[in-house]
């Protein structure tokens, strides 16, 4: 199958929705599928505002539209509200072509944090964006209701999967801080909430693995906190591997994909119980430790049992993920009215 996927969530970057997308890609490829990426590599681009690391394809529908015509794909996915995402929902809707949307990113909560945006007027955008398409994928069910709650009801269930032979504990590692070692892993950004973590008075080590526009002022804030900047591939994994619980401070992540590393990994999971950790662990209690005290979520989890987070996260891979993907595509067949 022809499929092409628009994205403006792409490298440089470095975020859990370019790292699935990364894998989703490879799956499908591996799987016979030939994959058109519709990303903002491969046109001009401009520094995101608030984000000079993140670059905005300056692109419009006729480049998407010579793209798309030249590739002839048998679907369209686009998974994200940005310029690409914009210039490809343009070309579907002036051809009458299906497509699907994804949904992995709290925007009308972010932007509201980060720049006083009312989320009222940014629901709208979403839902402007996401009501033409055949089916929005959903990582959760939390997602799916909030969704239908501003009009968007054809959600699908599309759950995320995990590498468990890159993740997975290493009983060899060398521990390089005093422990407990409580590991947090993304990116170092105001929605992250990561004070709520490292501010808590705790015996042990926090590490921060990771890289974003809050990172010096948090460095400075809270000298006693190991920050490693970014990593990648067997690094990432061993330090997963040396901690002894994983801290998820967010209250507005969709999912964390980070999640289901560190339970490959063998850590036990501590965070609030909010939308996010709540959908993917919070009815497992032997993984996760959901307290609205995160210190005290600290201290449930680091009582939790490395199997039982191993185990649950072996059930859960990336060729399912890619196979369920393939299925909630909306072929191009019949045209759809715009």
């Amino acid at each position: 199958m022809k499929i092409a996927i628009a994205t403006d969530a792409w490298h440089p970057q470095v975020n859990g929705v370019v790292r699935a997308w990364s894998i989703i890609i490879d799956e499908l490829v591996h799987a016979g599928h030939e994959i058109t990426r519709v990303t903002p590599d491969r046109f001009a681009g401009v520094p995101c505002p608030g984000e000079p690391d993140i670059r905005l394809a300056a692109t419009g529908p006729r480049r998407i539209a010579a793209l798309l015509d030249n590739a002839g794909p048998d679907a369209i996915h686009i998974a994200t509200e940005g310029p690409v995402g914009l210039a490809t929902r343009h070309y579907c809707r002036r051809r009458g072509v299906p497509f699907t949307t994804s949904y992995h990113t709290h925007f009308p909560y972010y932007l509201k944090m980060r720049f006083g945006f009312p989320r009222r007027v940014t629901w709208q955008l979403i839902s402007y964006f996401h009501r033409p398409a055949q089916s929005v994928m959903v990582t959760t069910d939390t997602l799916a209701n909030e969704l239908a709650s501003h009009g968007i009801t054809q959600t699908r269930h599309w759950p995320r999967g995990v590498d468990a032979e890159m993740f997975r504990p290493m009983p060899e590692v060398e521990r390089p801080y005093p422990g407990p070692i409580m590991l947090y892993v993304g990116r170092v950004a105001a929605e992250k909430n990561l004070a709520a973590f490292l501010s808590l008075d705790k015996r042990g080590t926090k590490v921060v693995v990771g890289d974003g526009p809050d990172r010096g002022k948090l460095e400075r804030q809270y000298p006693d906190v190991m920050f490693v900047g970014r990593q990648h591939g067997e690094a990432l994994a061993r330090y997963y591997a040396a901690a002894d619980v994983f801290v998820f401070p967010s209250r507005t992540d969709t999912y964390g994909l980070v999640l289901l590393e560190a339970l490959a990994a063998g850590l036990p999971v501590a965070a609030y119980p909010v939308a996010g950790p709540s959908d993917v662990l919070g009815n497992v209690p032997e993984v996760a430790c959901l307290d609205d005290d995160l210190s005290r979520a600290i201290d449930g989890a680091l009582k939790l049992s490395s199997e039982a987070a191993r185990a649950f996260a072996l059930q859960h891979s990336w060729t399912a993920c890619a196979s369920r993907f393939v299925e909630l595509l909306a072929p191009i067949g019949e045209t759809v009215a715009a």
